[in-house]
């Protein structure tokens, strides 16, 4: 009961849609301004920084806190050990910013609530995944980019970091990044489409088209 308590909490963590409590403070529905997405990247262009770097820290937030806080919830681990609970907390709330319960299972693309529940499993990994997002972001100008090459590289630099800790690297959550990396390429077919077509919106342009 208590681990399937901590997951439920976890995906309602997820839920609170940080974005469209956002955007109602300012009168502007996120849902139909720029992509229409609720996550940081449109709460940034359509919101602007002062707004969307908010929205940002508190979708990451989510993700470590369903990690560090709620997978700690008393007797929560019983089934699953504390690796796995912590694991299975994190996905929830991942599942829970992509789908929102709170606002019609329409949230963000999971990045952001991904970046906090594995900068808490995995900190030198995600911190790696972080800088070439940045660097890519900054280089391209395309959130897309650096999204699409962190989420990817990201079971590559768990292993990496095991690797330097000198311990062999936690099968389960190598399985659970490379899911995670694989879902957030799914959630980025739209944009995938339009970097091909030479129609992906940067950072910086007038247009409204990407996420």
């Amino acid at each position: 009961m208590a681990t399937l308590l901590a997951i439920t909490l976890s995906y309602l963590l997820g839920s609170i849609p940080t974005g469209a409590i956002a955007g109602r403070l300012k009168g502007v529905d996120l849902r139909k301004a720029g992509s229409g997405n609720l996550g940081a990247t449109n709460a940034l262009r359509v919101l602007g920084p002062a707004i969307g770097i908010p929205v940002l820290l508190v979708d990451v937030a989510k993700g470590a806190a369903a990690v560090l806080l709620v997978s700690a919830l008393p007797g929560a681990d019983g089934l699953l050990g504390p690796s796995g609970i912590r694991l299975a907390c994190g996905l929830a709330a991942i599942v829970g910013h992509i789908l929102p319960v709170f606002a019609g299972f329409r949230g963000g693309k999971g990045v952001a609530a991904a970046a906090g529940v594995f900068l808490a499993m995995a900190p030198l990994a995600t911190a790696a995944c972080l800088a070439l997002w940045v660097v890519l972001v900054l280089v391209t100008r395309y959130a897309s980019v650096g999204s699409i090459a962190a989420a990817t590289f990201l079971p590559f630099a768990v292993n990496i970091e095991a690797k330097l800790r000198g311990t062999p690297p936690s099968m389960p959550l190598l399985i659970v990044t490379a899911v995670v990396a694989g879902f957030v390429v799914v959630r980025h077919r739209p944009n995938i489409r339009r970097l091909i077509a030479g129609s992906e919106n940067r950072f910086g342009s007038k247009k409204r088209k990407e996420d």
